[in-house]
C-alpha cells in the first residue's frame, strides 16, 4: 500500500504560477510511474502530466509549454510546476502512482488538492 499526499494548491490569478507536491510513503517510489490528473465537477478525470521511472515526461497538448512535471526519487516525491495558469485550469488535482507495467486506473491516488485560477 502506498499513500500519496498532495500539497501546494490554492488560489492564484490568471497568468500566475503554482507548484504542487506529492509525497509518497513508499521507499521504492523509483519503481512507480507518477502522474498528475485533474477533475472538475461533472467531468471525467483527465491526465495533466506523467513521468516514467526514467524521468521522461509526457504532457497532453493543453498543458505543453506551461506545466512541468519532475520527480525526486530520493525524497519519494513528484512535483508539478504550473505556469501561465488559466481559469480553465481550475480543478482538483490528484497525484497518481502505479508500478511499471501496471495501469494508472488501478494505481494509488492522493486525496487531491484544489487549484483555483481567478482574478
Amino acid at each position: 500500500q502506498v499513500q500519496l499526499v498532495e500539497s501546494g494548491g490554492g488560489l492564484v490569478q490568471p497568468g500566475g504560477s503554482l507548484r504542487l507536491s506529492c509525497a509518497a510513503s513508499s521507499s521504492i517510489f523509483s519503481r512507480y510511474v507518477a502522474g498528475w490528473y485533474r477533475q472538475t465537477p461533472g467531468k471525467q478525470r483527465e491526465l495533466v502530466a506523467v513521468v516514467d521511472t526514467d524521468g521522461d515526461p509526457y504532457y497532453p497538448d493543453f498543458v505543453k509549454g506551461r506545466f512541468t512535471i519532475s520527480r525526486d526519487n530520493a525524497k519519494n516525491a513528484v512535483f508539478l510546476e504550473m505556469n501561465s495558469l488559466k481559469p480553465e485550469d481550475t480543478a482538483v488535482y490528484y497525484c497518481n502512482a502505479y508500478l511499471v507495467g501496471g495501469d494508472y486506473r488501478r494505481g494509488y491516488w492522493g486525496q487531491g488538492t484544489q487549484v483555483t485560477v481567478s482574478s
